[in-house]
Parts: C-alpha cells; sequence; structure tokens
C-alpha cells in the first residue's frame, strides 16, 4: 500500500508554505530549507516558491502530478510548516485543511479506512 499522501500532494499546490526565515540555509540546524528554493515575504517569514502565487500556488520542491503520484523532492530538509501538517486521519483525526485541498484538487476526501493498509 503507498500512503496517501504520495498520491495526493494537494496541499503543496494549495497553500502557501511560510515559515521563519532562519529555518532555511545557511541558519537553520538540520533540517535546512534549501535557500534557493525559498522566497523572502517579510522580515520574519519566508515560503516556498510556488506557493505565494494567489491563483495556482506550487511547491517548487513538489516533483509529480497532483492526484496521481507526488515526491517531496527535500522531503527530509522540508520547512516546519510541512512537518507539521498532518493529512486527515493520518493519526485518527480529521484536517479540514487537508480535505479542503484535496477538494480544490478534485480529489475526495481521506477516510480512515484509507489508512488500514499501512497499519498492518
Amino acid at each position: 500500500m503507498v500512503h496517501p499522501c504520495l498520491t495526493c500532494g494537494a496541499c503543496c499546490a494549495h497553500f502557501r508554505v511560510s515559515f521563519y526565515w532562519a529555518e532555511s540555509e545557511p541558519f537553520g540546524s538540520s533540517h535546512r530549507v534549501p535557500a534557493g528554493m525559498t522566497q523572502k515575504i517579510s522580515p520574519f517569514l519566508s515560503c516556498m516558491k510556488g506557493t505565494n502565487h494567489p491563483h495556482a500556488p506550487r511547491c517548487v520542491a513538489l516533483s509529480g502530478e497532483v492526484g496521481r503520484q507526488v515526491a517531496c523532492d527535500i522531503y527530509e530538509n522540508r520547512p516546519s510548516a510541512c512537518r507539521n501538517f498532518e493529512a486527515s486521519f493520518e493519526r485518527g483525526e480529521e484536517n479540514p485543511r487537508c480535505a479542503d485541498a484535496r477538494n480544490k484538487k478534485g480529489l475526495p476526501p481521506l477516510k480512515p479506512q484509507d489508512w488500514e493498509p499501512l497499519k498492518r
């Protein structure tokens, strides 16, 4: 069974992924977002390039086709906004933001049973 997020990617193509500027290299700790993939949005915040577009955001680190097969090219170095975002029912609770992103991309909301094969 493939992790549901690897066939989705809706959150990476729906939200602005903003985070504290020091998470990017050369300032961050062990999980540094590549500075070339970021855009400054305020004195304290950066965002992933591509996600600051109001009509068609898409993270520069997202590869693949949303709703089919996707991957994060910097998964180990992704920002806290991505690390803290949970897919609906991944840990037992619905995330309305996940459902909204999936809906905007024409994907059905995740259900608890979508995670059952991964628990075996």
